[in-house]
């Protein structure tokens, strides 16, 4: 990998973020906390020429990537390697944030740079490790995993509903031959899935490559966490926004907020608050907002995209 590697990405619904997320003072500071290769980031910086953002990416080699692209910007963007939820956990920074972003989303980079082996349409390394110093690889699941656990794994993350089927077609295969690569695993899921399920609309190896990349990286198990921490170190009055992909990030997404958006339950007259319902934000676009048609046609990847934004009322 080198630095004049040029973006390939194309950050989702950038009108809604800049328009929803947009700076209300001059000089202020967002956290961009899943920096990618730097789309939105570019956008902000190009159109608020006060405004002064720190990105954070747990891959390495794409920070290579945003920097480059943003290095005209000089010192109004720092870069952070590292997991935005330690980020924000250990938080330690002269001033609190006006702005934070979260795109959910997984960089095309990924799919088609990487190497990692994130597409079923490539052959490559059965990785799919953001981060790839560090945790298990998708390989070391599919090969290791036992089979009530592997096909748990399918349907919780991914809803996958032939899970089982797939699950013992990766154990009988993994027993002539450990199960390396990207090919091989799409190769095994297609042989699984029934006959009118191979052809659809929709690869049958989707979900499965869903359910093991939210596995090997923590999606789901973090993303609490991460919006807990970030919401934290907030300002008060300062913005989140959240870019989801699939529903049950979405779910945690949904609910994270409705949660802090809860009115006080405790009986008229209770002196002090106990039910901790206060409410800690005020939802923005409360169905959230999702592409539209032109969006969609000129950026598939943005097809299952949903932004949700809430601004911070006080600290907890």
């Amino acid at each position: 990998m080198t630095d004049n590697v040029p973006a390939i990405h194309t950050p989702v619904l950038a009108d809604a973020v800049l328009e929803l997320l947009a700076p209300r003072n001059d000089d202020e500071l967002m956290i961009d906390a899943t920096l990618g290769e730097g789309g939105h980031s570019f956008q902000f910086l190009s159109r608020f020429k006060k405004l002064k953002i720190i990105g954070i990416d747990a891959d390495p080699e794409i920070l290579k990537i945003a920097g480059y692209r943003l290095k005209d910007f000089g010192d109004r963007i720092r870069l952070f390697s590292g997991w935005s939820y330690d980020f924000f956990g250990e938080y330690n920074q002269e001033r609190r944030p006006d702005t934070i972003l979260i795109d959910l989303g997984v960089s095309l980079y990924h799919y088609e740079k990487s190497g990692r082996g994130f597409s079923f349409l490539r052959d490559e390394p059965l990785d799919m490790r953001i981060d790839p110093a560090n945790g298990n690889s998708a390989a070391a699941l599919v090969n290791n995993l036992p089979e009530k656990e592997l096909a748990d794994l399918l349907y919780i993350n991914a809803e996958e509903r032939f899970s089982r089927r797939i699950a013992g077609e990766i154990v009988r295969a993994r027993t002539a031959a450990a199960i390396e690569s990207s090919a091989v695993l799409a190769k095994i899921v297609e042989h699984a899935v029934p006959k009118e399920y191979r052809h659809g609309p929709v690869h049958p190896a989707t979900r499965t490559f869903l359910a093991l990349r939210i596995a090997v990286n923590g999606e789901l198990s973090g993303l609490e966490t991460l919006l807990e921490n970030s919401l934290k170190v907030l300002k008060p009055g300062g913005r989140i926004g959240v870019i989801s992909f699939h529903s049950l990030e979405d779910r945690i997404v949904k609910n994270f907020f409705r949660e802090k958006a809860r009115d006080c339950i405790c009986p008229p007259g209770t002196p002090i608050c106990k039910c901790r319902g206060c409410p800690i934000v005020d939802i923005l676009a409360k169905k959230g907002i999702t592409p539209g048609p032109d969006e969609i046609k000129a950026n598939p990847p943005s097809r299952s995209a949903r932004l949700r934004a809430a601004v911070k009322i006080k600290d907890e």
